[in-house]
């Protein structure tokens, strides 16, 4: 299996509001930034969906670690709580319905293909690639 390494990041100007995403691949010493943004989203919205669109690159199944800044992506996998909103029909501990489920659902699906490890990076201090990844999903607010 091919090992990729994936840096990913939202942003909103607003919380609703225009929304943007980054990621930044690598593979060996290839390197590929992607980004996208949506004209009403939201901060968490953008985070699932730079994971998204960046698993939706691979070709074939791979191993994939993610840093993220988003404890929201982060510990929904590192904690497991991916795995009682399947259990209870996404519903979650106080029975409501997930949010974002849209995404959760379609990412869910990205990840039966790969094995995804998720790691926790520090937002806005000196990791290079997730402030890269911020650049971009900022860059893609003003395209919109």
């Amino acid at each position: 299996m091919k090992e990729v390494t994936i840096y990913t990041d939202g942003a909103c100007s607003g919380n609703p509001g225009p929304g943007g995403w980054g990621a930044v691949l690598f593979y060996g010493a290839r390197r590929k930034e992607i980004s996208g943004g949506e004209k009403l989203s939201t901060n968490n919205r953008m985070e699932i969906q730079a994971v998204i669109e960046a698993l939706n690159l691979l070709k074939e199944p791979c191993k994939a670690k993610i840093y993220s800044d988003s404890a929201y992506v982060v510990n929904c996998f590192q904690k497991g709580w991916i795995h009682g909103w399947l259990r209870n029909g996404w519903k979650n501990s106080k029975k409501e319905p997930v949010e974002n489920q849209d995404l959760w659902k379609s990412l869910w699906e990205l990840m039966k293909r790969h094995q995804v490890e998720y790691i926790k990076v520090k937002g806005h201090s000196d990791n290079e690639w997730n402030n890269r990844c911020d650049e971009l999903a900022r860059e893609a607010i003003k395209r919109l």
